[in-house]
């Protein structure tokens, strides 16, 4: 009884940071990306539902190392998502946010300089209705009136946090 009671001891406390662990697990896997070159513009993720493309690169600078920029990726793409700012929304899973994605691109000339991106998804407020034949039909009179009184759908919501973690080189 002293020996299960033991061990029960030792893996209580690893428990809540397994769980923790699992619910933070993102998901898409991925592998961490080709090493890139100081000052070679790189697709760190494509967001095709919100038309943007997330682009950095490695500015071989102290501050910052690494720089990022949002690109629309067609002027006749039509958002049915947007991406919004991680530090204003701060996504957390218990307002609704999916870790999404979890992107590293480390430095080719500072291995131990990796840049991460964490892509949170908010999935959307309520669904299509659908008809008999399985198809959402959207009425151009209703979806006016709807957005009008306010009623309208929130879409769906992406939010990126870069940072660049490790150890400086000199």
């Amino acid at each position: 009884m002293r020996r299960i009671l033991a061990a029960l001891l030792v893996f209580l406390p690893a428990a809540p940071a397994a769980v923790s662990a699992a619910a933070q697990a993102p998901e898409i896997e991925r592998e961490t990306a080709p090493p890139q070159a100081v000052g070679a513009a790189h697709t760190l993720r494509q967001i095709p539902e919100a038309c943007a493309r997330i682009e950095g690169v490695f500015t071989g600078q102290a501050d910052p190392p690494y720089r990022f920029t949002v690109m629309q990726t067609s002027p006749g793409c039509r958002p049915r998502a947007r991406l919004v700012d991680a530090d204003k929304v701060r996504p957390d899973p218990a307002d609704g946010w999916v870790l999404n994605d979890v992107v590293r691109i480390p430095g080719a000339a500072c291995p131990s300089q990796i840049a991460v991106a964490r892509i949170w998804r908010r999935p959307a407020e309520g669904t299509l209705q659908t008809d008999a034949q399985g198809r959402a039909r959207i009425y151009l009179d209703e979806a006016r009136a709807q957005a009008e009184s306010g009623d309208a759908p929130q879409p769906e919501l992406y939010a990126a946090q870069l940072r660049v973690e490790g150890e400086p080189c000199d």
